[in-house]
């Protein structure tokens, strides 16, 4: 079992940046593949990115190419996605998920086990 803490959300500009982090409990995390998600109010959950355990693979959501970089350190159980050129329609809860069982989890939220609560990112325009 593991656990799923994220931070770093809050209020933005459009056009200004944020890092997220998801600190994840237990000593396999080195093993886990990891996305992000985001759930904007009334909407689906979406795929913002995800990395492969050992961080060499990543893959990204069109709307979010080239502006979002997501990153993992596995000595301290976290992984980061960096945010800039923000925009309102970036405005959703963001979500960490982990996957034990594969070492890269690509875009499908049902490939992924374990859930953060999410933090809430807000871009004004």
């Amino acid at each position: 079992q593991v656990q799923l803490v994220e931070s770093g959300g809050g209020l933005v500009q459009a056009g200004g940046s944020l890092r997220l982090s998801c600190a994840a409990s237990g000593r396999t995390f080195m093993s886990y593949a990891m996305g992000w998600f985001r759930q904007a109010p009334g909407k689906e959950r979406v795929f913002v990115a995800a990395i492969s355990s050992g961080g060499g693979v990543t893959s990204y959501a069109d709307s979010v190419k080239g502006r979002f970089t997501i990153s993992r350190d596995n000595a301290k159980n976290t992984v980061y996605l960096q945010m800039n050129s923000l925009k309102p329609e970036d405005t959703a809860v963001y979500l960490c998920a982990g996957n034990p069982r594969k070492y890269y989890s690509g875009s499908y939220a049902t490939d992924y086990d374990y859930w953060g609560q999410g933090t809430q990112v807000t871009v004004s325009s």
